[in-house]
């Protein structure tokens, strides 16, 4: 499995609006040029603005377990898809869910065709969620996130750790490691531990050449 690279945005004044086109645009550039994939999570504002402009995987950052109907504010898996996203993150730190959430989230993605991953920050969340057959699971213990240092580096056994629960739940789970990811050896260092990408975003969004971030960050696989 080649790697998975994804980069989100957040609500980064970086990357909103045409800003999030041209980070896309540096994603599309990269990955092509590289092999790797490389996808973006977009604001859920710009998702059908970049996903029509620009050919690169485009995931939402949040989607509600809801179906058509009366559910004013939720974010429907519908409307995610049909807005040209193929995935999206559920769970992130910065928007939690119960776990009953998360697997309505879930259901509610799958049901669509969409690929899911579920954001963990520790080994046990990390085995729960697996429980729950994602596509991905993605542990960023939150005290690292922005932090600029990466958890391969600061706590390689929640990684490593991750990755052996998953396999021993459903081996079709696949683990990414976030938080503080954002040069080549950190990557580098996250596919030894057993995961198969990263998921970042402070470190190439907000860089002052967010292409030439990516060049580096895929530099060493």
């Amino acid at each position: 499995m080649r790697p998975l690279i994804v980069l989100n945005l957040k609500t980064y004044l970086e990357g909103t609006g045409e800003g999030a086109v041209r980070i896309a645009e540096a994603c599309r550039d990269v990955g092509e040029a590289s092999g790797i994939e490389i996808a973006v999570a977009p604001q859920l504002c710009d998702v059908y603005r970049v996903a029509s402009q620009v050919d690169v995987p485009v995931y939402s950052q949040h989607i509600d377990g809801v179906g058509a109907g009366s559910f004013t504010g939720h974010v429907f898996a519908r409307s995610v898809k049909d807005a040209g996203a193929v995935g999206t993150l559920i769970n992130h730190s910065e928007r939690r869910l119960n776990l009953a959430d998360i697997e309505a989230s879930i259901t509610a993605a799958k049901g669509e065709g969409l690929r899911t991953i579920v954001c963990t920050n520790n080994i046990a969340t990390t085995a729960a969620a697996a429980a729950l057959k994602p596509d991905f699971v993605a542990v960023e213990p939150p005290e690292l996130i922005g932090s600029g240092i990466p958890v391969s580096k600061a706590d390689p056994e929640v990684v490593r750790g991750s990755v052996s629960a998953v396999e021993r739940i459903d081996a079709d789970v696949k683990v990414l490691c976030g938080a503080g990811i954002s040069k080549g050896e950190d990557l580098k260092a996250a596919m030894e531990l057993g995961s198969v990408g990263v998921l970042l975003a402070s470190g190439i969004v907000k860089a002052e050449d967010p292409k030439a971030a990516l060049e580096d960050l895929v530099s060493l696989i």
